[in-house]
């Protein structure tokens, strides 16, 4: 039996995605006539199928037909005398599902990391009383600036070389020491002038998975800084 085998796209904004990164296009001048026909030909290709997931390509579908149809209409413009631009809410949409996509992928790299760290036992941690106001200790931070932070700081430490190797012995425990002994005097600290002189992945690794620990038991707060690639870190 002769069978056909589709890439796999999430939904018709993942599809969207993959013609305008394998054409190279502006995500903001999107040629809409040539992305309609393509996209079209995979919808009358899923439907012939019978797929489930037909419906939401075919309302796609529809929705790009009716920006293609606005295009050949003469301008529109708005109360301040500005064209509208009938694809300002598909680019709309195509950027914030990007930013999720981007997000999803990062976060998805952080949870293949963390399986392979095994973390010490006899925690003594209080769960009769978890705290509620957790986003507020965030302050204006999201997870988003912080995994942004994250990967900065890792991409940029670059292992030397070495003929023999070493078992580096750390834990949050001692982390959670060393955030405290830096914030014994001055009470608050940039994120990156903490980490500054570790030279260990390993050893930054633990020590962000150490603040958001503290973070989450309320001992210390973070907020963004005048840094765009970093964040400040606040003693309770």
């Amino acid at each position: 039996m002769y069978k056909i085998k589709l890439e796999h796209f999430e939904g018709p904004l993942d599809l969207l995605l993959f013609f305008i990164k394998r054409d190279e296009i502006n995500i903001y001048d999107i040629p809409i006539s040539k992305i309609t026909k393509e996209f079209l030909d995979y919808v009358n290709l899923i439907k012939f199928l019978d797929l489930e997931t037909a419906g939401e390509f075919i309302l796609m579908a529809s929705t790009l037909m009716h920006i293609k149809a606005r295009m050949l209409l003469p301008k529109e413009y708005d109360e301040k005398g500005e064209v509208i631009d009938p694809r300002a809410d598909l680019v709309k949409a195509l950027l914030e599902y990007k930013r999720y996509k981007e997000m999803s992928e990062e976060l998805s790299f952080f949870e293949s990391a963390q399986r392979k760290i095994s973390f010490r036992g006899n925690f003594s941690q209080d769960v009769s009383n978890p705290p509620d106001d957790f986003e507020t200790l965030l302050g204006n931070v999201s997870v988003y600036d912080l995994a942004k932070v994250f990967k900065r700081v890792i991409e940029g430490i670059k292992n030397k070389p070495v003929h023999q190797v070493k078992k580096i012995s750390v834990s949050i425990s001692e982390q959670i020491d060393f955030i405290f002994k830096k914030l014994e005097d001055i009470h608050q600290i940039h994120f990156i002038s903490l980490i500054e002189g570790i030279k260990q992945k390993i050893i930054v690794v633990v020590t962000f998975i150490a603040i958001l620990e503290l973070v989450k038991s309320k001992r210390i707060k973070i907020q963004s800084s005048d840094n765009y690639n970093d964040f400040l870190i606040i003693k309770t």
